[in-house]
């Protein structure tokens, strides 16, 4: 029986749920928003909300505790640098979960978007380049004409106009293959 064991088992033995659960938490506290199953994304939305919750402790001890889960110092600095101080005025809910409305081919599993609900600002290179090309036409006094890329223009989206008005970055068509998504 099953007395006072809480959580999903995903059909895996304890060490390898608990390193799936972390991997996805790390991976969204990295990218600040991952593509996974409604289950999974349930069960490590747990350990995202406890990971921040310590971040906007700002002590050794926190500090500690998250590189004991997350393992990487460079993403414990940026929990407790850029993305615990987001979130200090909320008292939870710290992510949210987006369904997608296409299922996974193959196995049928629901798809969602996990995702922080504050954004981290981050700024690309192709904004850092458009400022360093407009500091030199300051300095010369010389127009220059910018001329749009490919990148630039949208394409079709798989999922309807409505989910790419809501999310931007599903303007693109997503093509799956086996358990990855290929833009």
């Amino acid at each position: 029986m099953r007395h006072g064991k809480s959580g999903k088992t995903f059909g895996r033995n304890s060490a390898l749920r608990k390193a799936t659960v972390r991997d996805i938490a790390k991976a969204t506290l990295f990218k600040g928003r991952i593509i996974t199953t409604l289950v999974k994304a349930k069960e490590s939305r747990k350990l995202v909300e406890k990971l921040i919750t310590l971040g906007k402790k700002e002590t050794l001890a926190a500090k500690r505790n998250a590189y004991a889960v997350l393992c990487n110092h460079r993403l414990v600095s940026k929990l407790f640098g850029e993305i615990a101080p987001l979130f200090n005025k909320r008292q939870g809910g710290y992510t949210r979960i987006i369904r997608l409305a296409q299922n996974r081919r193959g196995d049928n599993a629901t798809l969602v978007i996990l995702e922080l609900t504050e954004k981290v600002a981050v700024v690309s290179k192709k904004e850092t380049k458009a400022k360093g090309k407009a500091a030199k036409v300051e300095k010369e006094d010389q127009p220059k004409v910018e001329k749009e890329t490919s990148s630039e223009v949208s394409r079709g989206t798989p999922l309807g106009a409505e989910a790419a008005n809501n999310i931007p970055w599903l303007s693109t068509p997503l093509i799956f293959l086996g358990n990855k998504f290929k833009k």
